[in-house]
């Protein structure tokens, strides 16, 4: 199985990042196939721009959505909602003819020094619904207290929450290969 993955964060130690270094460890361990999808280069949505054409690090980024099987979306919380370079990617992707997320199943993820990021995972929750996406419910990934469960560069160092991580990929693989059928 193809597994793509957006962090929602552009920080070079973020943990959402290193959430998904370790999605990709744990997806290689079951012998699937992952790729950290970067956006880092998609320009802010503007119509004028998209009546143009779709710009090249769009069309890239989607390239690697539309082969995936399965997408993992892990982001933080940002003033309650969805990070806006999270929404800008999304907002670009759905402008795609046979956009990438439509019928796929997706995992939200998300990780932050206070509770976790419940709000931003409702918010995507309905973005997502546009996107004819299939979102697994259970297990949900919200990662709270991030300080003591990610070393200083962003990756996750925590065994419960790398144990519970494994779960969250099984569910999404499941739901992946039901989608397929």
């Amino acid at each position: 199985m193809k597994i793509a993955g957006i962090s929602g964060s552009l920080r070079q130690h973020s943990t959402n990042t290193g959430i998904l270094r370790a999605v990709k460890k744990i997806a290689a361990d079951k012998g699937h196939e992952f790729t950290l999808v970067d956006i880092s280069d998609i320009p802010l949505y503007n119509q004028d721009v998209n009546e143009q054409g779709i710009p090249q690090a769009v069309q890239n980024a989607h390239d690697e959505l539309a082969v995936a099987d399965a997408i993992v979306l892990a982001c933080p919380e940002y003033n309650y909602s969805v990070s806006g370079v999270l929404k800008n990617a999304i907002d670009w992707f759905s402008r795609v003819e046979n956009q990438g997320f439509n019928g796929k199943a997706v995992s939200i993820m998300g990780a932050s020094p206070g509770l976790g990021t419940s709000r931003m995972q409702y918010d995507l929750r309905k973005i997502l619904v546009f996107l004819n996406a299939f979102v697994v419910n259970k297990p949900e990934v919200l990662i709270g207290g991030s300080g003591g469960k990610f070393d200083d560069q962003g990756n996750l160092t925590d065994e419960k929450t790398l144990e519970f991580l494994g779960k969250a990929v099984d569910a999404l693989i499941a739901l992946a290969d039901q989608l397929k059928k």
